[in-house]
């Protein structure tokens, strides 16, 4: 279902949290999931939207903007004041009429798990564009949003999709596993979805349908490349 625009419209929603439950753990975005699909996309002449749970300041992870984790990517947005400018100043999520969106993209990091996964509107939002065909791309810690999204008869979305997301493996490795709240890797499977992942810190992108998603922080690139991509067609 197309919303005529001639200038494609990607709405990037962030999560309002900053800290990781009661462990005291700074968190947020992941800036590399943010920075990447801005670039990639705004130079294919999209327009992106930056929203968020509680609209305004939407936090990037502290440990994002520390090397060896930033990229060519997050050092241009840095010095970008349009891109700062929007994403101190996200829209408030539920202030959106996300039909007039062809895209939705949830950039990954681990306060979403907080926020974003039990978020009523989000979960209704994605059900919403996958009803209209609309792409969802969702990377790294993103796809556990899909964990509570259910079908009008009452079944998991991911029941049989082929999809991916941040591994057990990978949490385990820097040591944050035991900090989360859920395991995005558990609670997918658990919905009956066909988990894909690669070794650990590899790029993988799983397309299935308009469900777009990516592995890990390397997935970034190619899965706003391949959104772009998909909006161009």
């Amino acid at each position: 279902m197309s919303t005529g625009n001639k200038q494609k419209r990607i709405l990037l929603i962030m999560s309002s949290v900053d800290e990781m439950g009661l462990s005291g753990k700074q968190t947020g975005t992941w800036f590399h999931e943010l920075a990447a699909p801005y670039y990639i996309l705004t130079s294919a002449g999209h327009e992106v939207v930056f929203a968020s749970p509680e609209g305004g300041e939407a936090p990037i992870d502290l440990l994002s903007m520390k090397a060896p984790f930033t990229t060519d990517y997050t050092d241009r947005f840095l010095a970008d004041p349009v891109a700062m400018f929007a994403a101190r100043n996200t829209r408030k999520l539920r202030n959106i009429d996300y039909s007039t969106f062809d895209a939705v993209f949830f950039p990954g990091g681990y306060g979403l798990l907080w926020d974003l996964a039990s978020d009523s509107f989000a979960i209704k939002l994605i059900r919403d564009f996958h009803k209209a065909d609309r792409p969802i791309a969702m990377v790294c810690h993103a796809p556990a949003i899909l964990r509570d999204v259910r079908k009008d008869d009452g079944q998991y979305l991911v029941k049989g999709l082929n999809l991916t997301g941040f591994k057990n493996a990978e949490d385990t490795e820097i040591e944050l596993l035991h900090h989360l709240l859920f395991s995005l890797e558990d609670e997918l499977k658990n919905r009956g979805a066909n988990y894909q992942s690669k070794a650990n810190w590899e790029p993988n992108v799983v397309v299935d349908g308009v469900l777009m998603t990516g592995q890990s922080p390397a997935s970034a690139v190619p899965l706003a490349e391949a959104l772009s991509e998909r909006l161009a067609s």
